[in-house]
């Protein structure tokens, strides 16, 4: 499961209204890949569509899709948004990292 706080979703319902995705009907897609300072780096996209081996979440009414090999660093990940004075972006609050980057988009276990 993947959780999104209330921040987040108000920020993921206007990019893709501004994107022209449907915030009711098309998926916020999350994936892990190699790379980054810490090993492994965060993806985030808008998608119409879902694969075979996705997995399907919806929490505060956003709809999520992770691929199967991602889903297992992401188990228990909140993503939030911050919008503060430090900087402005998606941040992924992961359990599952033992270490993270200074940036928070890289990680590793």
């Amino acid at each position: 499961m993947i959780k999104v706080s209330e921040t987040a979703k108000k920020r993921v319902s206007s990019l893709m209204s501004e994107e022209g995705y449907d915030v009711t009907k098309d998926y916020v897609r999350v994936g892990v890949k190699s790379g980054g300072c810490s090993g492994l780096s965060y993806e985030l996209k808008f998608d119409h569509h879902i694969h075979d081996a996705d997995k399907v979440f919806e929490d505060n009414e956003v709809r999520i899709i992770v691929d199967k090999k991602s889903f297992l660093y992401l188990v228990g990940t909140t993503l939030e948004y911050s919008g503060g004075l430090n900087g402005k972006g998606f941040v992924f609050n992961n359990p599952n990292a033992q270490r993270t980057c200074g940036c928070g988009e890289s990680f590793s276990l």
